[in-house]
């Protein structure tokens, strides 16, 4: 019995203390709450604190900076308005009017396995309704890597031509009547109210060297005549092209130093590699125009600058061209690549044209041009971006039957048109068609492209 009453008043203890565990235990709980209700509350004040503190921080920061820009307002105008305003030969051969041909001579060469570089990440060029092409903001209107300010740019007026020959008809024209008697004087105004204009020359300036041996065609033209190059407007040139060395490495030299001396910048050429390479670049408007050429169009390896200098770029292995084009888009804004290529009076590219122009918009190219076949041929859109398989003849001291420049207008808020100007040349003297000649062009020029509507005004359209 005493066992009983032990056990009982143990059994009533272990009770007592379960209570007083479990009360403690509620205890502990709720000052948990009331420690976690005290701090959520402290934590909400001092975030309507910091809250109130960083909302009056920044109202100043906003005043101080409406503040200054009133004050500093002038500067900026005038910085912007100072940006915005920058801005006879013989053919010794006896050529007759008409011939213009290279003949069987030029070197072709197959392409080769892995002769072109692997496609990079180009930028997009996408056209808008009003038929221009918007490219990526950050390129084109310069937004850091140049330095220059897009909000300090105009429109800018980039226009090209296909081949420019100063042979013996052209020699006649222009000592009679000028540069006016070489182009009419509407093309020629249009030409030269270009902020840039670049052509194809198709010769060198020099009366020094030698013709090429078991050529068909050498051409050359007397320095004086780069008179005629300034008077058309003229701001850069391709010298990478079949005749740029038709008299040899003197003539080559020759050319460069006239040119230089005229203030006309030259691309594709160079009396090292390293010039051959070098980027040629116009500031226009604040923006950065950069320029490349190259031939794919040889008679000879040698004169490939890489095999010997003075020589040109080529471009059969078209490794180093894009290279060059990858390496060009932290100095420019907007980058034109000029190449000599195709089979001659073909008017349609070769492939391998196409895969030159595929890596060259891979790369980074906002516009490819070509030259050489002395006929037109087709445009096609590569990722959203043109191009001119070949302009042909635009000055070439014979009659042509159908030419046109290429008009590209670069606007200031980062958009980009592309516009025929649709010519043709009589006795020698390169001349705008009229409404009903360039209609008919403008339907030659869509049957041989690919995916080009050309509207009436010669404004290209992608479809």
């Amino acid at each position: 019995m005493n066992s009983f009453l032990k056990q009982k008043h143990y059994d009533k203890i272990r009770l007592h203390l379960r209570q007083t565990e479990t009360s403690a235990d509620h205890r502990r709980w709720d000052d948990r709450k009331k420690d976690r209700k005290r701090t959520e509350k402290m934590g909400k004040k001092t975030r309507i604190a910091l809250y109130a503190a960083s909302l009056l921080i920044l109202c100043a920061m906003v005043a101080l900076l409406i503040f200054s820009g009133e004050k500093g307002g002038t500067k900026a105008e005038q910085d912007m308005m100072g940006n915005a305003a920058e801005s006879g030969g013989t053919s010794d051969d006896g050529e007759t009017e008409g011939d213009s041909t290279d003949g069987d001579k030029t070197i072709t060469e197959p392409d080769a396995p892995g002769d072109h570089a692997a496609n990079g990440d180009g930028t997009e060029i996408v056209s808008d309704m009003e038929g221009t092409k918007e490219q990526d903001t950050e390129n084109l209107a310069g937004t850091g890597e140049n330095g220059t300010d897009p909000a300090a740019s105009a429109d800018t007026t980039l226009i090209f031509t296909g081949d420019v020959l100063f042979a013996n008809a052209f020699k006649s024209n222009y000592d009679a009547g000028g540069v006016g008697k070489v182009i009419e004087p509407q093309l020629l105004e249009e030409l030269q109210n270009a902020d840039i204009l670049m052509v194809n020359e198709e010769f060198p300036f020099s009366n020094r060297g030698t013709p090429m041996a078991d050529k068909q065609f050498t051409f050359r033209c007397d320095p004086d005549y780069v008179t005629a190059l300034t008077e058309m407007g003229v701001d850069i040139v391709s010298l990478a092209n079949n005749h740029t060395l038709d008299y040899g490495r003197e003539a080559l030299s020759d050319t460069f130093q006239v040119l230089d001396g005229a203030g006309i910048l030259y691309a594709g050429a160079g009396e090292t590699a390293e010039r051959a390479y070098e980027l040629q670049i116009i500031e226009r408007n604040g923006r950065k125009f950069g320029f490349l050429a190259a031939s794919r169009v040889v008679p000879v390896a040698d004169w490939k600058v890489e095999v010997q200098a003075p020589g040109m770029l080529t471009a059969y292995d078209d490794t180093k061209l894009v290279e060059l084009i990858r390496n060009a888009q932290a100095e420019c804004d907007f980058l034109s690549v000029m190449i000599h290529w195709g089979v001659e009076y073909d008017e349609y590219p070769q492939d391998y044209q196409t895969k030159i122009a595929e890596d060259c918009f891979a790369a980074g190219a906002d516009v490819v041009i070509g030259a050489h076949t002395h006929c037109l041929q087709g445009i096609s859109y590569i990722e959203g971006k043109p191009v001119f398989y070949s302009l042909g003849n635009f000055v070439f001291g014979q009659s042509i039957n159908q030419t046109m420049a290429v008009k590209v207008v670069v606007f200031g808020q980062g958009t980009v048109s592309y516009e025929l100007i649709p010519a043709y040349a009589q006795g020698g003297t390169t001349m705008k068609m009229d409404t009903e000649k360039a209609k008919s062009l403008y339907q030659y020029v869509e049957k041989i492209s690919d995916g080009v509507t050309i509207e009436e005004d010669g404004t290209l359209r992608q479809e």
